[in-house]
């Protein structure tokens, strides 16, 4: 004896998926995977951003603590240069470009040397500089310390009894001025202003303050 043959209803329920339905199935992991993928990149990208916006801004931090460092324990003491011409103890331009003495040279290794440091600073090629020497007199430079990139300009004041100038040489009637205005523009078009005191034996890093991107010469009196 034959056994019955199948109903049709039971023939559809063992044909699995259709073409269509694969095909359905196939799109609509499609679409997630991409979106992950988006969200990933997405989050990738940001944390990327995100540290650089943060290095930048530690960047800043230290360059605003080495000037007051610097600039707060100049001292008035003149130096020769590698010719050994003697230069005056504070020397700085509108630019950024500066060279003084400083105290309180940290000897952490007591190497046979003073306890005094003359330092520089440029702004060369968008990259604000640290320049230090090993000895005060006759000393060819160390190489010079990236502070700061994505510069595009300093501009420098110096005050001295309540008057401003965009030079000091130590021709204004004393060695070293009382406070320096230091105003860094970046290549984003955001600047930020430093008020430092000069000499005062004061290295407690000042504010940074942003400003709008100066339209003229930042270093015009007031």
């Amino acid at each position: 004896m034959t056994s019955p043959s199948p109903r049709p209803s039971a023939r559809r329920n063992d044909a699995g998926f259709t073409l269509v339905e694969v095909m359905i199935a196939l799109m609509i992991f499609g679409m997630i995977a991409a979106a992950g993928v988006a969200i990933l990149t997405f989050s990738v990208r940001a944390q990327g951003a995100t540290g650089k916006r943060f290095d930048d801004i530690a960047a800043l931090n230290r360059t605003a603590s080495l000037l007051a460092g610097d600039m707060g324990q100049a001292i008035d003491r003149p130096a020769r240069d590698e010719g050994g011409i003697v230069l005056p103890a504070f020397t700085g331009t509108g630019d950024g470009q500066m060279r003084f003495v400083r105290t309180g040279w940290a000897n952490v290794d007591a190497a046979p040397r003073a306890s005094v440091q003359k330092v520089a600073y440029q702004v060369d090629g968008g990259v604000l500089s640290r320049i230090a020497y090993p000895m005060i007199d006759g000393a060819a430079p160390l190489p010079a310390v990236t502070l700061l990139d994505k510069v595009a300009g300093v501009g420098v004041r110096y005050r001295y009894r309540g008057a401003w100038s965009d030079r000091w040489d130590g021709t204004q009637g004393a060695p070293l001025p009382q406070a320096a205005e230091v105003v860094i523009r970046r290549t984003d078009g955001t600047a930020f202003r430093l008020m430092l005191l000069v000499g005062s034996g004061s290295s407690a890093p000042p504010p940074l303050v942003p400003q709008p991107a100066p339209t003229g010469t930042p270093n015009a009196p007031n």
